[in-house]
């Protein structure tokens, strides 16, 4: 975590973080057009930047995820709920870098094989989830937009953007990037370490449990309720305060300790 905060004593990671909010942002504002949910979100193929500049930028992704976000909402979305869009980017860019770095403070970014593969779509889907819970979890508690749907758009968006396009762009960026010495680890030196092998087991662990736990309370509450005919305790009892409560709440708890152990 101490990265995070470090990797403003570098003025090349000042950089790229901004490096990174500027083509997250640019990304984002030419699909602005192409709407899911009027004022909150929309087709966002630009979604994979966080999670491929954070293997290579690290903390800086974390960081320019946020504000590349904050800077697409001034076109149409901003609003209280732009802080939780920030919140959940940042997360977004933070998970991955964390996840590689369990391969070793030198290990090159790259898919060579099966166990870079399965890491890669580790940090991916783990991400993506946690993005999407923090985003409708927070929206949807000041009430502007439902849980279910704006969660399971966001997390199916990332997923399949960074499972597609992100191993080519690891694969076209990846040898450049390291040919201009724009690694994270080659700029921060030792001072961004992984947690040790248990505590991030345990972390990923809880990510991908409290993204499951609330991500499967919201849309058994959403099916419930919608096709709960004369039962109308059903409804009752997977009510959208019950999911909250209940479900989405306690994985959102879980993903934020997750992170914090990674």
């Amino acid at each position: 975590m101490r990265g995070l905060l470090r990797l403003f004593d570098h003025t090349k990671m000042i950089v790229l973080l901004s490096l990174t909010a500027g083509l997250y942002a640019s990304l984002m504002i030419p699909f602005k057009g192409f709407v899911i949910i009027p004022g909150y979100t929309e087709i966002r193929p630009g979604s994979v930047i966080p999670v491929v500049c954070s293997l290579f930028f690290g903390p800086a992704a974390a960081w320019g995820a946020a504000f590349g976000n904050l800077i697409g909402d001034f076109v149409g979305m901003l609003g209280i709920g732009s802080l939780f869009g920030m919140f959940g980017n940042f997360i977004y860019g933070y998970i991955p870098y964390r996840v590689w770095l369990q391969a070793g403070p030198t290990a090159p970014v790259r898919l060579a094989g099966v166990r870079d593969v399965v890491r890669y779509v580790i940090a991916a889907t783990a991400a993506s989830m946690a993005c999407g819970v923090s985003i409708a979890w927070g929206l949807d508690l000041i009430g502007a937009v439902p849980f279910t749907f704006l969660a399971n758009v966001i997390t199916i968006n990332n997923v399949l953007v960074t499972l597609i396009l992100g191993p080519a762009l690891i694969k076209l960026l990846g040898p450049r990037v390291q040919a201009w010495g724009l690694l994270y680890q080659r700029i921060m030196g030792g001072t961004v370490r992984g947690s040790p092998a248990a505590l991030h087991i345990v972390g990923m662990a809880l990510i991908y449990a409290g993204g499951v736990m609330a991500l499967a309370f919201a849309n058994l509450g959403h099916f419930a309720g919608t096709h709960a005919i004369d039962y109308s305790i059903s409804a009752t009892i997977f009510s959208h305060t019950f999911h909250l409560r209940a479900g989405t709440t306690p994985g959102m708890v879980l993903i934020l300790l997750g992170c914090l152990l990674i």
